[in-house]
């Protein structure tokens, strides 16, 4: 245990103000280094946090998290459904109906895939109804000419509520495609890729479309984990017919998953370092603060202190500057990750710019997740890397022999 004499001298050493102006600066420039460390490596992983949620919550509650195909079409959903919803990780399925046309607005076409839904069961499986105005899914439902699309679909073909669009399908063989006049019901705004080639109707109006009356594409699937829904497809498609397949969001979106995970693990490795480099600095400082010291610590060694002791001395005063340090990037990289999506959203709003564009990125803003697990994962390296730089120094200044140090004072 340390003794109250040895805490106070460490941590005098390390706050006071009467040291040379050299090693004043060092010490302010380490901390200062390791504050903005932690605070950019909490406000980093805030930020990729936040892109995992936006993928987790609002793309893959809009895009199914399974699937399940027919080669042809499925005559009977809803006995496929109740046969599905026995699996015992499957919590809920719908049908739906999915077409690829174009979209044409006079000499603008836009590519779109089409879901045709079921407006009674959708938000079982889904989180459509949250972006939309209430009611709007049943007014989907009663008309077979209105159709629901994408923000950006919209921004390409400059389109606004209740204007007429043409649906252009094509045809097996050489028959000419079909075309279809259908009037803008709603504009949905996920602020997320998906707004780019997504539309919606009515599961009845696309199945007339498909060339399948009453029969819909597959059905899509919710599972209590995503990251296991794989290896839950694989399960009940060991016990459907060969004509059906199954698809899972890993494969429709895992991409972008992957590279969010590897952005993240790659600017966090970056930024530890910087953590680390601002922590060695502390071996710089502590060096001079020993030079500095020397006859202080050859006065204690004559009034009987250990080698243990002044070791202990200099690994306190290190480890308060790594903790003010820590502390202060906690409290800023806090501070950061709450503030940084509403900064941004004023910055766009003011200066006419936006950042994030859904052509390029999943999203079109900032997101900002707070995770305790990584803000502490963060604290705790930090304090262990402040910790052990301070081991050499303070071995240096153990073996300091008081002859030696008394001999030109």
């Amino acid at each position: 245990m340390l003794s109250r004499t040895i805490f106070l001298i460490g941590t005098r050493y390390g706050i006071a103000r009467g040291q040379s102006h050299l090693v004043s600066f060092i010490s302010r420039l380490s901390t200062a280094g390791l504050v903005i460390g932690v605070a950019l490596l909490i406000l980093v992983m805030s930020i990729m946090s936040g892109f995992e949620k936006e993928l987790r919550e609002n793309i893959l509650g809009v895009m199914p998290q399974a699937m399940v195909y027919h080669h042809q079409a499925i005559e009977d959903p809803q006995a496929l459904m109740a046969e599905l919803k026995r699996h015992p990780r499957v919590l809920a399925a719908t049908p739906f109906v999915q077409l690829q046309g174009l979209l044409s607005q006079q000499k603008r076409v836009a590519p779109v895939v089409i879901f045709g839904i079921d407006a009674k069961v959708e938000h079982t499986t889904s989180k459509l109804p949250t972006f939309l105005s209430p009611g709007t899914l049943e007014h989907l439902a009663g008309d077979k000419s209105a159709i629901v699309i994408g923000r950006g679909v919209a921004e390409k073909l400059r389109l606004n509520k209740d204007d007429s669009l043409s649906l252009i399908l094509p045809n097996e063989g050489n028959a000419a495609p079909k075309v279809k006049v259908l009037k803008v019901l709603a504009i949905l705004d996920t602020h997320t890729d998906v707004d780019n080639a997504l539309a919606l109707m009515d599961i009845e109006s696309a199945a007339e479309l498909s060339g399948h009356p009453g029969q819909v594409t597959g059905i899509r699937l919710k599972v209590d984990d995503l990251f296991a829904a794989p290896q839950i497809v694989r399960e009940l498609m060991q016990n459907l017919p060969a004509d059906y397949y199954g698809v899972s969001w890993m494969r429709t979106h895992g991409s972008v998953y992957q590279s969010i995970q590897m952005s993240k693990n790659m600017v966090s490795m970056l930024l530890f370092l910087i953590i680390a480099i601002a922590a060695f600095n502390l071996v710089s400082t502590l060096i001079m603060v020993v030079v500095d010291k020397q006859g202080d610590i050859a006065i204690l060694r004559t009034m009987g202190a250990s080698t243990y002791e002044i070791m202990a001395i200099f690994m306190v005063q290190g480890g308060l500057i790594g903790l003010i340090g820590t502390s202060i990037g906690l409290v800023l990289g806090v501070l950061l990750s709450h503030w940084v999506t509403p900064m941004v959203q004023w910055i766009e709003r003011t200066f006419g710019v936006q950042f994030l564009h859904s052509d390029v990125y999943p999203i079109t803003y900032l997101p900002s997740e707070l995770v305790i697990a990584d803000v502490a994962k963060v604290v705790i390296t930090a304090l262990v890397i402040s910790f052990f730089v301070t081991l050499y120094p303070a071995w240096r200044a153990a073996r300091i022999q008081p002859a030696d140090a008394l001999r030109y004072e």
